[in-house]
């Protein structure tokens, strides 16, 4: 080993390369294992996706009325009366709504969604049955329920980039009538794929609450 040391000030210091790698690995500052995430990242990519989704509500709405004939498919049908337990409503005072907090708002956000990807599940399946020959009605379940998949694991993401809990999955259906009318599964149908709109027109507001609150 040879190492020369120059005199006084400026001292010329050389060491092997693999002593230099070993005081290199000493002077530096230990990684943390466990760096946390910033949220600003994920907040953003659901946003995008989200106003994405928005675009498409409405088409799978009059795409679903259109195949479901009358009086579903009649000029300016709407029943806001009909509901599902099964579905929360996305509706809300603005008040409360504005007041909650960020885990309450992405706690609630996430359970919608994951009930709405069940529910879109149930519709796509009940229209293969009572309209089989309706390929773009099928398709367009599909990717809404691919879509909502996809923004409940943004908000996942998000929650993890927080510190907040993930609520475990849940089966929000419960037990299905699978002796339900024709009449009533397009009459639940419907009420999925408007909530389906209603849910991403709300999840379009919360996240630019967080993306202003958490900017990149």
């Amino acid at each position: 080993m040879n190492w020369r040391q120059g005199q006084g000030h400026g001292a010329d210091l050389r060491l092997p390369l693999p002593a230099r790698l070993c005081l290199l690995t000493l002077l530096s500052p230990p990684l943390s294992s466990a760096a946390p995430i910033s949220p600003a990242e994920p907040i953003s990519q659901a946003y995008s996706l989200a106003l994405y989704m928005q675009k498409n509500t409405s088409t799978l709405l009059q795409t679903y009325l259109r195949y479901q004939g009358s009086p579903f498919s009649d000029p300016g049908f709407s029943a806001p009366e009909l509901q599902l337990s099964s579905l929360p409503p996305a509706t809300a005072f603005f008040k409360t709504w504005h007041a909650l907090d960020d885990g309450e708002r992405l706690r609630l956000a996430q359970g919608a969604f994951l009930a709405l990807t069940q529910h879109l599940q149930l519709v796509g399946d009940d229209q293969s049955d009572l309209n089989p020959g309706s390929p773009i009605l099928l398709a367009q379940l599909r990717a809404a329920r691919l879509r909502a998949q996809g923004l409940l694991g943004n908000m996942a993401t998000i929650m993890t980039a927080l510190g907040l809990p993930i609520p475990p999955e849940e089966d929000t259906l419960g037990l299905v009538a699978f002796g339900a009318s024709a009449f009533e599964r397009k009459c639940r149908g419907y009420v999925v794929t408007r909530e389906y709109g209603h849910w991403t027109d709300r999840a379009v507001r919360d996240l630019a609450l967080l993306k202003a609150k958490y900017p990149a």
